[in-house]
């Protein structure tokens, strides 16, 4: 719980700022004006957010928003309660490229005795998630452009 609340107050100090905050919409680049200068966040605003989106059915065990990481902690199906999955999300780029993007899965499976162990993850589950999560990036990128912000 207390890494969701940081995740939100992340996200809400970002989306808060002065007049002199600027988003580039086609690169989806945040940049933040300060008294000492003009910074830019590491990562795509829209990947980040789409990210964010896509995933929120798991519960996040760590976000770091300025390192472009997000960790989800293991997450189990109503409908498989033997079986559970676990994400990690890599932005690599400001640019909202399908290669500033790499989605680690993992999956644990229930053993007779009771004990998690480590299963084999179809090797379409991550590029799957990848194409998802590109998909909501464009939609909040073209949203963004119609809104004109």
């Amino acid at each position: 719980m207390r890494v969701l609340t940081l995740v939100f107050c992340a996200l809400m100090l970002v989306s808060c700022g002065t007049s002199k905050d600027t988003a580039d919409v086609s690169s989806g680049a945040t940049a933040i004006a300060s008294d000492s200068g003009r910074m830019t966040l590491g990562v795509n605003s829209f990947l980040w957010r789409a990210t964010l989106d896509t995933l929120s059915f798991m519960p996040l065990a760590s976000a770091d928003p300025f390192g472009g990481v997000i960790i989800t902690d293991w997450y189990s199906a109503p409908e498989k309660p033997d079986e559970r999955m676990k994400v990690t999300i890599y932005i690599l780029s400001r640019d909202l490229r399908a290669d500033g993007l790499r989605v680690a899965a993992f999956r644990q499976t229930k053993a007779a005795d009771g004990t998690w162990q480590d299963a084999a993850v179809n090797p379409d589950t991550a590029n799957k998630l990848e194409d998802a999560i590109l998909t909501r990036a464009r939609e909040l990128r073209l949203a963004a452009g119609a809104s004109g912000s």
